[in-house]
């Protein structure tokens, strides 16, 4: 049901605007015809004038074209996905400077439909419109999510506000994740063990309870964002910095005025990975140890039971799945948000959310169920799960 009113609610909004790189909008103020004539005021001295047939073609704009990476060496400011390391931050010099006073114009010809003011909005997104890091169509994305009232409040919160804005069926996902991954990872426990899964219940047990409780993160970290970080320090030490300019997602569409480098992608890669390590340790410390915990209780009470089972390795089975996390787990879900997703469906599917979320589900469940069986076999074969007579 979760799931469902997820897909409801997204379907009842109008189609978001495709995330924009490549904009065609003047970065001059836009005249007015006709005396139609509307204005917002972003500082005391700056007025915009607005042209309604300019608001309406930049709604109507057509979906993205796929660049998987783009390396250009830039040397852009790190408070612009940039930095001196890794090479990345777009292109420098003039082509950033136009690219970035197009996002600009095209920010407050949202904010003007809209008949809204800088000072109305989370000031993590005014002034990212003010930098011109962020184009027309995340800030159009951002007031068609605040007319839900859950979306409303996740966006008080800046992870969920990064990554709705990136992509408004985020939540959605996170249900599908969580919702089948409890019913696929037991499908898939069955298929690899067959006829020895009730002798192996405390495996099964384990590794369900470690996948649901990892399956929140693994939609979170690789998950494609909008960022409204603040720029860094001067002080930030070099790694900080390049880290810092990576995307969250390897193969996520760069905005305009923003490009990522080769390394930076790897970058992501990388880093994503260092953090699901941890989640998968953790998780597997709490599932193990729950499953310990109810071998040991069954013991108690059934002597039979005691030749038959064994306390599952606890630390082991933890670092194992946690390397498991780090690399089967994130390069699936990268390639799955940044490339499939992202890159593919979207583009295809953005004005038929109701289609696109079902590809979603389908997609996503057979991932959760392909997981679920590399992660037997990765057990077996590194020895923390032997097969039963």
């Amino acid at each position: 049901m979760a799931v469902a009113s997820f897909f409801n609610l997204s379907s009842r909004s109008p189609p978001f605007p495709p995330l924009n790189h490549h904009p065609h909008c003047s970065p001059r103020p836009i005249s007015i015809h006709n005396n139609l004539t509307r204005r917002i005021t972003t500082s005391p001295t700056t007025n915009f004038s607005i042209s309604p047939h300019s608001l309406n073609s930049l709604r109507n704009r057509p979906p993205p074209l796929v660049v998987v990476f783009s390396g250009d060496g830039g040397g852009g400011t790190i408070g612009n996905g940039g930095g001196d390391f890794g090479g990345g931050g777009g292109g420098g010099g003039d082509e950033d400077g136009d690219a970035w006073e197009r996002n600009k114009s095209e920010a407050i010809l949202a904010l003007a439909e809209a008949g809204r003011s800088l000072d109305s909005i989370p000031k993590d997104l005014a002034a990212a419109i003010e930098a011109g890091r962020i184009p027309g169509s995340i800030v159009f994305r951002y007031f068609e999510l605040e007319k839900s009232p859950v979306f409303r409040w996740l966006l008080q919160f800046g992870g969920f506000k990064e990554r709705l804005l990136a992509d408004d069926l985020f939540l959605a996902k996170v249900g599908m994740e969580c919702g089948v991954g409890i019913f696929t990872k037991t499908a898939a426990e069955l298929e690899r063990r067959r006829e020895k899964f009730t002798k192996e219940l405390d495996f099964v047990f384990a590794d369900v309870v470690m996948a649901i409780i990892a399956d929140f993160m693994l939609v979170w970290l690789p998950a494609p964002t909008v960022s409204l970080r603040p720029s860094l320090a001067i002080s930030a030490g070099p790694f900080a910095k390049f880290f810092y300019g990576c995307p969250d997602n390897a193969f996520q569409v760069a905005l305009t005025g923003t490009s990522y480098s080769l390394l930076q992608r790897v970058g992501a890669i990388v880093r994503n990975g260092a953090k699901l390590f941890v989640v998968g340790t953790g998780a597997s410390l709490v599932g193990t140890g729950i499953t310990n915990a109810l071998i040991n209780a069954r013991k108690a009470i059934d002597k039979t039971f005691a030749g038959e089972a064994e306390d599952v390795p606890i630390l082991s089975t933890s670092v194992a799945y946690g390397v498991y996390m780090a690399v089967s787990s994130n390069l699936r879900y990268q390639v799955l948000a940044g490339v499939i997703e992202q890159r593919i469906l979207e583009p295809l599917l953005h004005q038929h959310k109701i289609i696109l979320s079902a590809i979603c589900f389908a997609v996503r469940t057979g991932n959760t169920f392909l997981g679920s069986l590399m992660w037997v076999d990765y057990a077996r074969w590194v020895g923390i799960q032997k097969i039963r007579d």
